[in-house]
């Protein structure tokens, strides 16, 4: 007596299996994205158009109270300042034409070992207050540049990167900021590094570099680019907000 196998019921139990196991690929990946787009700051103040470009590809429009990305690049327009507060309780204040790219951001309070901020200055300038992170676990934060890395120590610092676009910035003595990062510290330290050496400066203190293969060297108050912002962007009053109506929710350019 023959055996008669039901192919058909072999087949479809394949296809079950394949459903499931591309539903389940689904998920992960979807909560993959959601884990890497989680909000980790929001804007408090701001005075002018702020754009963002966030990591799935997609531009939106930013107002006060919006959130800021793990993952996101923020561009300020020309008379544009911002100021953003993450999840630290850490805060930065992003100059008119600058782009910033939130690189990572993650804070677990139970879990100092797991604390990463990475953030890189493409152009412009940002100033940078440290949170709690930087002060419990300092050497988990660090700020890229085109001429080297800035790593903090419990610090207010500034940051301004010039490529032929400083003509309008304010200087101790008048001259046009020559091309390269200009940084001053505030409040505590930071230690600028690339291939071509290492500076730390301390509060009060003017650096410079002027590209990677060059080192960063301290120079005079004199000669120094204190990167400065309206008080309507330093104080902390509550803000108006001249790029929109405050709400939650982003304006998408399309």
């Amino acid at each position: 007596m023959k055996r008669v196998i039901n192919t058909t019921h072999w087949r479809d139990r394949a296809m079950f299996r394949l459903t499931g196991q591309f539903l389940l690929l689904l998920v992960m990946v979807g909560c993959g994205s959601s884990a890497y787009a989680q909000a980790v700051g929001t804007v408090t103040h701001l005075s002018g158009v702020l754009t963002v470009k966030h990591a799935d590809g997609s531009t939106a429009l930013l107002a006060v109270k919006s959130s800021v990305l793990q993952g996101d690049t923020l561009v300020t327009e020309v008379n544009t300042y911002t100021r953003v507060k993450f999840v630290d309780n850490g805060e930065m204040v992003v100059r008119p034409s600058s782009q910033v790219v939130i690189k990572s951001y993650v804070y677990d309070v139970d879990h100092p070992e797991m604390d990463n901020v990475a953030i890189r200055l493409v152009n412009g300038g940002l100033r940078s207050v440290t949170g709690l992170i930087g002060k419990r676990n300092h050497d988990a934060v660090s700020f890229e540049t085109p001429t080297g890395a800035i790593g903090v120590r419990g610090t207010n610092f500034g940051a301004l990167f010039c490529q032929n676009d400083c003509g309008s910035v304010p200087t101790p003595s008048g001259n046009t900021p020559q091309n390269g990062l200009y940084v001053d510290v505030s409040q505590g330290a930071v230690v600028l590094s690339n291939p071509a050496g290492q500076q730390v400066y301390q509060t009060g203190q003017f650096g410079y570099v002027a590209n990677l293969n060059t080192p960063p060297m301290v120079i005079p108050p004199a000669q120094g680019v204190p990167v400065t912002m309206p008080l309507s962007i330093s104080r902390n009053a509550p803000a108006t907000n001249a790029g929109g109506k405050g709400s939650d929710v982003d304006c998408v350019v399309q």
